[in-house]
């Protein structure tokens, strides 16, 4: 990835932003949470036809971590994506987020409804914000001939029992990888192998905000977002289903799902042809 460009937050704090591709600016807010944009890469060809700014959000990547927790939290993440897209002269931008990343890109544009020329939402999380995800189990079942399933549902089952030492954690996260893909091929464990070198365990900690925080103005304030948004889910995600995405459209008043065939959490790595070519149509007619 080439060296990035950076901009300074409303509290100084210094983002990174890496440029990749040509053609019309894409800001991209990755997820994790807690993880580089890294894994974000070329969104499956969509850097062929677009400029992708791929923001490494505060405290991972090569951003700077600030000394306040408080401002990893993912509220004020939607800040920093705010003073970004001042910075660089965005003034009414494509927005385009990934997993936990939509939450942030959500809460930017519930404070800001009219300033997105367009929002793509990449498998959105459900639990937050209380969207169901009831397909789960029967997404993960439909895996069980596979050879590596037996480990990675012991591993899930374990993950979510309760609080875990961080050791024991992530390796249970690694042995669940598998569930993340459509395909766990050769395509897939590269991917995941990066997940370790590209996380900040101090941002993945600060991003929740609490218990005290109520997210029901944000999600109201959705349905005054007045550009057109697309919601992108894997068929197969083991991580958040496929039926929050439905969810997550009905928030807009512009807003539609798509789900991509055979792929998992990150579409772009299992199905990248299916998945830059329903963004790509989405983005020219948007």
């Amino acid at each position: 990835m080439s060296s990035p460009s950076y901009v300074a937050a409303a509290d100084g704090t210094r983002l990174a932003v890496h440029r990749r591709g040509s053609g019309p600016a894409v800001l991209c807010v990755p997820g994790g949470p807690g993880r580089a944009s890294a894994y974000l890469d070329g969104l499956g060809g969509l850097d062929a036809t677009f400029s992708l700014l791929l923001l490494d959000n505060r405290g991972t990547g090569q951003s700077e971590l600030p000394a306040e927790r408080d401002s990893l939290a993912f509220p004020r993440l939607a800040d920093d994506v705010d003073a970004v897209r001042l910075a660089l002269g965005l003034d009414q931008p494509v927005v385009l987020a990934h997993s936990a990343g939509c939450l942030v890109a959500m809460a930017w544009a519930a404070a800001h409804p009219a300033v997105a020329a367009a929002l793509v939402l990449v498998t959105p999380p459900g639990r937050r914000t209380g969207d169901d995800m009831y397909d789960l189990p029967a997404i993960r079942a439909a895996r069980a001939g596979e050879p590596w399933y037996a480990e990675a549902a012991e591993a899930l089952a374990l993950l979510e029992s309760g609080d875990l030492p961080g050791g024991v954690r992530r390796e249970l996260e690694r042995a669940a990888r598998p569930f993340a893909y459509g395909r766990w091929d050769d395509a897939a464990q590269a991917h995941a192998a990066s997940t370790e070198s590209q996380m900040s365990l101090r941002a993945w900690a600060g991003f929740d905000p609490g218990p005290s925080y109520d997210y029901a103005p944000m999600l109201a304030a959705l349905a005054a977002v007045t550009c057109p948004v697309l919601v992108v889910v894997g068929e197969r995600d083991g991580l958040t289903g496929a039926v929050v995405g439905e969810r997550v459209a009905a928030r807009f008043a512009n807003a539609r799902c798509v789900t991509i065939a055979g792929a998992g959490h990150y579409p772009w790595v299992d199905e990248p042809e299916a998945f830059a070519g329903a963004v790509r149509e989405f983005l020219d007619s948007a």
